[in-house]
């Protein structure tokens, strides 16, 4: 798993951790927890400053610290003032990204399949809904091993559309639905309604199991919730109403989705791990700023990370960057002029002798299992 990786299921822990101490009314514990899940998103944006997801990264940070402030506001005025529902639609309005995301489909090395079967759902529609009058696909599902792009597609598609872009996760709505809950999807869904009448919305829910899956144990505010976003997801699905909304669904565990959400993301794409020759061209994409030794042989790097995702092998190429960048800090008297010397085959083989692809074959059978039984391109 890539630095980032790691740091972004630190980010979600720590904040489904925030989200049970804020249930139970732990709020100083909550707000420690949040403050600690925002602490390691900027990190991923200060360590990859420029990661075409760092915005996105940065809007998650945005919500916990709404969140933070309604826990800090309660502590000290009366839970109606604090959560109150003017409070609550500001907040939700404070998700809405105005600018398309700067992501492009050049950004997404290969994935073809699933830029075509997103195209077809989503951009063709935008661009001639008259051609479609039996309507079109409204909730789209990604599913496939971390790191391999799904949220650089939602980014790409939304960018393509110049759709209004609100990215959420389970641990920042549910901080939102306290008390109030599916009035306040409600509210989220007729945000996005209201926006759609100037432009597309793209509403992209990262890591949907954690808020869609299927529970053994549920409390009745949950149960209210699921049952508020099948409503409101039948309403933007509805031929006889067509909107411009659209719902974007990222999951690494689609086993884990309850069914009646699985039936109502109209489109289900597999977002699989690279092969050789995506691999390769993701080496190049990664490697092509870098100064690199006339001995790096980049096919033979992208036949020896077969496992790898994406997200794994920019770690690499960003790994042996750190590497030759380090030896001017620790050998020059004089590091502000010094420059590094070229990238060596040799780096690159000392830092994958220290790393194990993120993505089991175990797991692979899995996807391709679910992916035949639910398959919907």
């Amino acid at each position: 798993m890539s630095a980032a990786q790691e740091l972004e299921q630190l980010a979600l822990r720590y904040a489904e951790q925030a989200v049970m101490l804020d249930r139970q009314g732990k709020k100083e514990m909550a707000i420690e927890a949040y403050q600690k899940a925002i602490d390691s998103l900027l990190k991923i944006v200060r360590v990859n400053p420029n990661y075409e997801l760092n915005r996105i990264y940065l809007q998650r940070a945005e919500a916990y610290k709404n969140r933070i402030a309604v826990l800090k506001s309660s502590l000290y005025l009366s839970p109606a003032t604090a959560e109150s529902s003017d409070y609550v639609r500001n907040t939700f309005e404070d998700l809405i990204m105005r600018e398309p995301p700067n992501v492009t489909w050049d950004d997404i090395v290969g994935l073809e399949d699933a830029k075509r079967a997103i195209r077809e759902a989503i951009v063709y529609p935008s661009l001639r809904p008259d051609l479609f009058p039996l309507g079109w696909p409204r909730g789209i599902l990604l599913f496939g091993p971390p790191g391999c792009g799904k949220t650089l597609l939602a980014a790409a598609v939304a960018n393509e559309i110049k759709a209004k872009f609100i990215p959420v996760d389970a641990a920042s709505i549910m901080s939102k639905w306290l008390g109030e809950a599916e009035q306040n999807v409600a509210r989220l869904f007729n945000l996005a309604r209201r926006e759609a009448k100037f432009s597309p919305v793209i509403i992209f829910i990262d890591e949907l199991d954690s808020l869609m899956g299927v529970r053994r144990f549920e409390v009745g505010g949950e149960t209210r919730v699921r049952n508020q976003f099948l409503k409101e997801m039948d309403g933007i699905i509805d031929k006889k109403n067509p909107t411009r909304v659209y719902v974007v669904g990222a999951t690494n565990k689609p086993w884990d989705l309850d069914p009646p959400f699985i039936r109502r993301f109209q489109k289900r794409i597999y977002v699989p791990p690279p092969d050789y020759k995506q691999r390769l061209e993701t080496f190049k994409l990664y490697t092509k700023p870098l100064k690199l030794a006339s001995d790096v042989n980049l096919e033979e790097l992208a036949r020896l990370t077969e496992g790898f995702s994406g997200s794994d092998i920019m770690d690499v190429c960003q790994s042996v960057q750190l590497k030759v960048n380090s030896e001017i800090f620790e050998k020059c008297a004089d590091y502000s002029k010094a420059e590094p010397r070229p990238i060596t085959m040799r780096d690159f083989l000392e830092v994958l002798e220290k790393r194990k692809p993120s993505i089991s074959k175990e797991s692979l059978i899995q996807y391709e299992k679910w992916f035949n039984e639910f398959k919907a391109l």
